[in-house]
């Protein structure tokens, strides 16, 4: 089954388009993690903006990733396990909200008058959950993008 060149062109932009999409997610979630390098930086905790800008540069990474993930399947049918995949990429963001904004939910340890931050336990809940993420883009990989063995 060969691909006609309109098809395989608006699959390449889709893929493109994802990518960009990854990457200004990346760019913005940088810019909540280290706002230094932007100069920026005007506090010595992380506090509730920079959570914020770095949940919301994790969303258009995630989003990103999926269409570009989306369109290496070539209009074919996903697998369970890219289904699987997809809505743990989901679940590993809720995973990072939760624990990114547990002060401001008031399951975090600074309770409400005290100035959110962002701890110890908060920072491993984001990195279970980025994990989550992850695990989950590698199952919406399709099989026909892995090289073949050498037998």
């Amino acid at each position: 089954m060969t691909d006609t060149p309109q098809k395989k062109n608006g699959r390449n932009r889709r893929s493109i388009a994802g990518m960009v999409i990854a990457v200004v997610g990346f760019v913005v979630f940088l810019m909540g993690t280290s706002p230094e390098l932007f100069g920026l930086d005007r506090s010595p905790v992380i506090g509730f903006v920079q959570i914020t800008v770095f949940l919301i540069g994790l969303a258009v990474i995630c989003i990103g990733g999926y269409i570009s993930l989306l369109s290496m399947w070539r209009g074919q049918p996903r697998s369970i396990s890219a289904d699987i995949g997809l809505r743990l990429v989901a679940t590993g963001y809720v995973i990072s909200v939760a624990a990114g904004m547990a002060d401001v939910f008031g399951i975090g340890s600074q309770p409400w008058p005290l100035i959110p931050s962002f701890g110890r336990w908060q920072s491993r809940g984001v990195l279970i959950g980025e994990a989550i993420i992850a695990i989950g883009f590698l199952l919406m990989l399709p099989p026909h993008s892995f090289p073949n063995k050498p037998e």
